[in-house]
């Protein structure tokens, strides 16, 4: 929807373009032809520099929002597996919240675009959370060993913390300006660029076509990169390895 949105508005702005000068010649005004070519240039200049900032770093938080998972997927198999230096039944009780810990870290990222869902399963794995720890602070200070203590308990902490981040990662964006000028950047420079083709002769469909699909791909590419569980571009594969790590939590 984002990208038919992009391609029919900026098809409009370039046929504004258009209908502008034929305005101009149509009511006996002389066209103007320099002072759009460098005002046009300098739009595209300024458009080329925003479309390469954008992407940069919008492809610099895909990467880390990649990372982030891998990483949280490690972080809760390390953390699974020293919750062995408990002794039972403790062992098992907390073995089992952390599955549905786990379980509710899954469906909150499976539930996007359903805000409500997502809400309710953050909440559920932030009560889970509390659980967990305090159980597991409590019971490592009932077993003699000081193992639990010293390596439990920091896994733990680890892997709510990459949790946390991981969570504040995909909030992370560009201020709503820097968008704001990007879409206007290409609807004016859409507007300058038709009323330079036109000043060429008969309408080139070809042209005018190939123009606004460019312009629309890059600008979906970038948005997609943004928010990789919204459209084409999605980091859905990698909560792959999530579900192998509960798949091996037994």
């Amino acid at each position: 929807m984002v990208a038919v949105g992009l391609f029919t508005s900026i098809l409009i702005a370039l046929e504004l373009g258009r209908l502008v000068w034929r305005w101009q010649v149509a009511s006996g005004r002389e066209p103007e032809t320099t002072g759009v070519g460098v005002v046009a240039s300098a739009i595209f200049a300024l458009l080329g520099l925003l479309i390469a900032f954008t992407f940069s770093g919008a492809a610099s938080r895909f990467d880390m929002r990649r990372t982030l998972i891998i990483q949280e997927a490690n972080d809760i198999g390390t953390a699974y597996l020293r919750l062995d230096l408990l002794p039972q039944p403790a062992r098992g009780e907390l073995q089992e919240i952390f599955r549905q810990y786990l379980d509710a870290r899954l469906d909150a990222y499976r539930s996007v675009p359903d805000r409500k869902r997502v809400e309710a399963a953050l909440k559920r794995s932030d009560e889970l959370r509390e659980r967990l720890w305090t159980r597991s602070v409590l019971e490592s200070q009932r077993t003699a060993s000081t193992a639990a203590t010293m390596l439990l308990l920091p896994a733990l902490n680890t892997a709510f913390d990459t949790a946390s981040t991981r969570l504040a990662s995909t909030k992370e964006h560009p201020p709503g300006v820097i968008f704001g000028m990007l879409f206007a950047l290409c609807w004016v420079g859409a507007l300058f660029a038709g009323y330079g083709m036109a000043s060429r002769g008969p309408r080139n469909w070809f042209h005018a076509l190939f123009f606004v699909a460019s312009l629309t791909v890059t600008l979906s590419v970038i948005v997609d990169l943004e928010f990789p569980r919204l459209g084409l571009i999605r980091v859905d594969a990698f909560d792959e390895m999530l579900q192998e790590v509960r798949n091996g939590l037994r």
